[in-house]
């Protein structure tokens, strides 16, 4: 048996209990998804106040394309920054910079003052 000043558990519809079933906010889905509620809406606005259908569709589809390209590169920049602080992307697979003259690899060299033909 509790006593009445015993610390009990909270019920699990209560505020105070942390919701792990809930999906966490994306800012960039959050962000996209207001873009494509904009691709709709607008052109549904410009075909109200009598705008061509060619000039609506063209917007829309220009619309459409921006949209989808912002969200390639916030998709790009997260993972970039989600990248752990010691892989800094300078050495890429075959892309190694060497300290050092450049080195000559094959084909005719002639000396610096000898005219080339």
């Amino acid at each position: 048996m509790s006593g009445p000043h015993q610390p009990s558990e909270p019920p699990s519809g209560a505020p105070d209990a942390p919701d792990t079933a809930a999906p966490s906010r994306d800012g960039v889905t959050d962000l996209v998804r207001w873009a494509a509620f904009s691709c709709f809406l607008v052109p549904v606005v410009l075909l109200w106040y009598g705008t061509s259908f060619a000039g609506t569709a063209g917007t829309a589809l220009g619309l459409a394309t921006v949209t989808g390209a912002c969200r390639l590169l916030l998709r790009r920049s997260e993972r970039v920054a989600a990248r752990p602080a010691g892989e800094d992307g300078a050495v890429r697979a075959g892309r190694r910079h060497r300290a050092g003259p450049p080195a000559r690899r094959g084909g005719r060299h002639a000396g610096e003052n000898t005219p080339v033909d």
